[in-house]
């Protein structure tokens, strides 16, 4: 089978909290796997939309669950790196009332931080219509420059790169590249963003309002832009030179109506549902409403890549909410 997507980054382990309340108080956890691409890819996988998958975790017990996860989601395991020194990288989460998250990464010198620049070869490049990568890799060598090399070569092979920022400022503390100064760097590269207001503050970049926080972000670069506002819904914008439109456009969804459980990995099942529904060839209203029903309906479980529904779950539930 040929894929049309690839998708490149971090899987890690989350070990979530069978409580809520600040992480100092957490007394259990259980243990899932995660990493935003790897949600990107696993939910893909679940709309039928099964991507290539470029990544790397350690050779230890981690490293084993997550392999056998990506593996049973049906992820083909040609870019699924083993590496031999370095540990996979952990993060664990705490969850407030709300169920709103925030994270502890253990990730110095982990494995996903050790991808290597062309590992990926030309002739796949050339065989996939879109290749889609996160924030998190870009904050630690060799990881960035192979992310880089990556979308600089995506884009030579006329590939549709799509970039989700992905903020995570205690991975950058220290760093002598700023989470903004690399944001900006790639901004002109980029053909699909998918961001948060929360992004936008960690990336220096204001936010006045969707409609006028899309149109500077397009100025930048990209051609289509999505952003995600939590419980206000959702906003996309794209010029005439994106290929599923023939003039430029916007259009705004409210969102969806559940009891959230996790939001964990509802950025990453929105950024699933966007690609999955892009691809197929839909417009950029149904692309909007597509992601924001699969990202509603992974609130309503526990976890992350445990929560992405399958396309027929989310068929039912955008026909239940009609």
């Amino acid at each position: 089978m040929t894929q049309e997507v690839l998708v490149a980054g971090e899987t890690l382990i989350d070990f979530i909290p069978e409580q809520t309340g600040p992480l100092a108080a957490v007394e259990s956890f259980s243990r899932r796997a995660g990493g935003a691409p790897a949600n990107v890819a696993v939910g893909l996988a679940h709309l039928d939309s099964t991507p290539l998958f470029w990544t790397r975790v350690g050779d230890d017990a981690f490293g084993d669950h997550l392999r056998e996860t990506l593996a049973d989601a049906g992820l083909a395991d040609t870019y699924v790196e083993t590496d031999p020194v370095a540990k996979t990288g952990l993060a664990f989460v705490s969850l407030g009332e709300e169920a709103e998250r925030e994270f502890s990464f253990h990730r110095h010198e982990s494995a996903d931080t050790r991808l290597q620049p062309g590992t990926v070869d030309d002739e796949t490049l050339a065989e996939v219509e879109w290749v889609h990568v996160g924030g998190v890799t870009l904050a630690d060598e060799p990881a960035r420059t192979a992310t880089l090399d990556l979308v600089e070569r995506a884009q030579a092979a006329d590939a549709t790169v799509s970039f989700d920022p992905n903020a995570r400022p205690e991975l950058w503390a220290g760093d002598e590249c700023s989470f903004a100064e690399t944001v900006d760097d790639l901004l002109p590269q980029v053909d699909v963003l998918k961001v948060t207001p929360d992004d936008l503050a960690e990336a220096d970049i204001a936010y006045d309002g969707p409609e006028a926080t899309a149109e500077a972000l397009l100025d930048r670069g990209p051609h289509t832009v999505f952003l995600t506002l939590g419980d206000a819904g959702s906003f996309a914008a794209a010029t005439a030179e994106a290929p599923w439109t023939e003039a430029a456009v916007a259009t705004f969804h409210d969102g969806y109506t559940v009891d959230p459980v996790d939001t964990t990995g509802a950025g990453d099942a929105f950024t699933a549902g966007v690609v999955a529904a892009l691809v197929e060839g839909a417009d950029l209203d149904e692309a909007l409403g597509f992601a924001n029903a699969v990202a509603a309906v992974t609130t309503t479980a526990p976890g992350a890549m445990t929560a992405l529904p399958s396309r027929e779950q989310v068929v039912t539930f955008r026909a239940e909410q009609s």
